[in-house]
């Protein structure tokens, strides 16, 4: 059995009965077939299309990613500076609250001061008061012993010069 390569045989080249020339005279025909209705031309236009569109997609690609890492950055800035105003409005939070806690020991030691000085205040109101009632009250327990001394120890005629010498006093710085 022979094989298909070895079918020509000693047959000459050009000759019909030889399969290496038909399957050229094929080839040829076909790729004239081809080339008349400009099949390479259109293959090339599809690719040179399918070329273009890649291209286009590829800078519709660039041009959304240089968007995104635009979008990005801005987000990035804005991000920053939210950080920076948060840390502003902390940092302003805490020097008001110093501020208030310093006021408001201020006020406290003011009111601190008020209240000693308004219980001082009371205090001596109470120790003058005392005193006041203890000076009263030895007077008037002095003056009942001396009433009751003077009444003990002094005789009619006595009780009698002392009130004109009284009266006479009287009218000395009366008049």
């Amino acid at each position: 059995m022979a094989s298909p390569a070895f079918a020509a045989g000693d047959k000459p080249f050009f000759s019909l009965k030889n399969t290496d020339f038909v399957v050229l005279l094929g080839l040829i025909v076909f790729v004239a077939i081809l080339v008349y209705f400009k099949v390479p031309g259109m293959i090339g236009g599809m690719l040179d299309k399918r070329a273009d569109g890649i291209k286009s997609e590829l800078e519709e690609a660039r041009s959304l990613r240089d968007e995104a890492q635009a979008l990005l950055a801005s987000y990035e800035r804005k991000q920053r500076e939210v950080q920076e105003q948060a840390d502003r409005i902390v940092a302003a939070a805490k020097e008001e609250a110093s501020v208030a806690a310093e006021e408001a020991r201020a006020d406290l030691a003011k009111s601190l001061e008020r209240r000693m000085a308004a219980a001082e205040e009371q205090i001596a109101n109470a120790q003058s008061a005392a005193i006041k009632e203890v000076r009263d009250q030895s007077v008037t327990v002095a003056m009942s012993v001396a009433r009751e001394l003077i009444a003990k120890q002094m005789s009619a005629t006595q009780a009698n010069s002392l009130i004109d010498e009284a009266i006479a006093e009287v009218d000395a710085k009366l008049h």
